[in-house]
């Protein structure tokens, strides 16, 4: 079992990362922009206590190349936080097994079908 995520408080947000569920205070009215930054917060707070240095590291990396898989990935880890599937920290070799089955999952299968069409030769009417 993982250990256990706090209950944090941001500015008059209360923040459950384990659920990730951020509930906004009545009494305050943050921007669209602050939210997303606040959440980007959160994010990053439970990506470092699930990866080590040298994870993290890579996963950096991989956001500036591809953030998409760099999201999924997140998300995945994130999840698995939150189930508690996780018995420490991430080392870099965990983060690269992750990487492949997220590629696994996501790869793109590509496949060519020939159509081929039937052309009428103008030598089978002059056959008539």
């Amino acid at each position: 079992m993982g250990r256990p995520f706090n209950v944090q408080t941001y500015n008059n947000l209360w923040i459950d990362p384990v659920a990730l569920v951020i509930t906004l205070d009545p009494s305050s009215d943050p921007s669209q922009q602050e939210a997303k930054q606040r959440e980007a917060e959160i994010r990053n707070t439970i990506l470092a206590q699930v990866l080590d240095q040298a994870a993290r590291a890579r996963l950096s990396n991989l956001a500036l190349v591809k953030p998409d898989k760099a999201k999924a990935v997140e998300n995945y880890l994130i999840q698995m936080a939150r189930f508690g599937q996780l018995a420490g920290k991430v080392s870099e070799q965990g983060l690269i097994e992750i990487l492949e089955k997220v590629s696994q999952q996501t790869e793109k299968k590509t496949t060519v079908k020939f159509n081929r069409r039937k052309v009428l030769d103008s030598d089978e009417e002059d056959d008539y």
